[in-house]
């Protein structure tokens, strides 16, 4: 029998995140801080609209771009939040979930051997996606000494005549650094002179701590050149609903759509009711939570310094990134022997690229109970190691 498997996807390495998940699932008593998804569940409110759809019996596809009423609030969110103007009637466009969006994106846009910088760490998707689409990926290493923020110098250095896509992927997961204004200022000088298309991954755009999140779309001559991708997953606890959106030009709209009505048809239809309810009237809820996450952040940051263990100071999502070269093991084998030993799972910092080597990523999107207990475990497991 001729080999079923097509070449391409064989050569793709399955998600580094999901590999220490499926072992906590296995491991009695472990206590994880590895998945990236909000501990509290979708706002009665916005699950009272998704139930009442139901009941009305609204149970029939959608248009292939969404709800018209969804669209609209789409449009009247990124009005209110950052200032752009996007028509609901062709530069929005309903996504089942953020992830949907950056496949379509990168399938919509890329001809074969197109180049796409993607800077790491970062979220896992953003390369194997690239490569499926037939785009060439092209590593930028973000460095912590400059809190994990991308320059201009480092994609003026990447750059060259088969660059097309700029991913921009802020605030970031796994490191939770953000960009801020004049950081997206110079390096849109270097996006116009190269003629860079930009897919602007904004999924934790509306947790941010200390600042507000700004979009490179609101930038001048940024709109015209970005794919603005965000999701309802993270900012409102929405992650079974799979409920994403795209706002950007027409032109690229329109393919993405394309591809989307032949291998999806249309996001679910109980989820986009959900969804109206959620932009409506969902800013409170997503205040309430911030707020929570920005103590257990602010308490972790607290207990690693008291423990010695090295850690920047991220400003956004809801993740930590500390640094654990000190201890002399690759990430792979710190965070193994961490679940083997304490039945703590983390996720090494290898799972989002090479750069990623010497560091971990922790989540803080659990209970404050659930992360004291998990300290005392990293803090005993830390002395340990130190002990020899």
């Amino acid at each position: 029998m001729r080999n079923p498997l097509a070449e391409t996807i064989v050569g793709i390495q399955p998600s580094g995140i999901r590999k220490f998940f499926d072992v906590v699932q296995e491991t009695e008593g472990a206590i994880s801080l590895g998945v990236g998804e909000p501990d509290f569940d979708t706002p009665w409110h916005i699950r009272d609209e998704g139930i009442y759809s139901l009941e009305k019996g609204r149970t029939h596809y959608t248009s292939n771009a969404g709800l018209k009423a969804l669209k609209e609030e789409i449009a009247a969110y990124m009005k209110r939040k950052q200032g752009l103007t996007y028509d609901p009637n062709g530069e929005v466009f309903v996504t089942v979930g953020g992830s949907e969006a950056i496949d379509l994106a990168m399938r919509a846009m890329l001809n074969p051997g197109d180049e796409v910088l993607i800077p790491q760490p970062s979220y896992v998707s953003y390369e194997p996606c690239t490569i499926l689409a037939g785009g060439t990926p092209v590593i930028i290493e973000l460095q912590g000494e400059n809190d994990f923020r991308l320059t201009a110098a480092q994609i003026e250095e990447h750059c060259t005549e088969r660059t097309k896509l700029l991913v921009l992927p802020f605030p970031n997961n796994p490191t939770g650094a953000i960009m801020e204004r004049k950081d997206l200022e110079a390096i849109a000088e270097v996006i116009l002179k190269h003629d860079l298309i930009v897919l602007s991954d904004e999924i934790y755009s509306e947790l941010t701590y200390g600042s507000e999140h700004v979009s490179i779309a609101a930038l001048p001559g940024m709109r015209e050149r970005t794919i603005l991708i965000n999701g309802f997953s993270k900012a409102y606890a929405m992650t079974g609903w799979r409920l994403g959106y795209a706002c950007g030009p027409r032109l690229i709209m329109e393919q993405m759509i394309k591809i989307h009505q032949y291998a999806i048809m249309c996001a679910p239809t109980t989820s986009q009711y959900a969804g109206i309810e959620a932009l409506k009237n969902g800013d409170e809820d997503v205040a309430v939570m911030k707020e929570q996450y920005d103590q257990r952040r602010r308490l972790m940051l607290h207990e690693f310094e008291r423990i010695g263990l090295p850690c920047f100071e991220p400003f956004g999502a809801f993740y930590l990134f500390p640094c654990i070269r000190k201890y002399g093991m690759t990430s792979d084998a710190f965070a193994t022997k961490l679940l083997e030993k304490e039945k703590l799972a983390v996720v090494p910092g290898t799972a989002f690229g090479a750069c990623g080597e010497g560091y971990i990523r922790i989540s803080y999107a659990y209970s404050v109970d659930n992360l004291k207990a998990a300290l005392a475990r990293l803090e005993r497991f830390l002395v340990s190691l130190e002990a020899g």
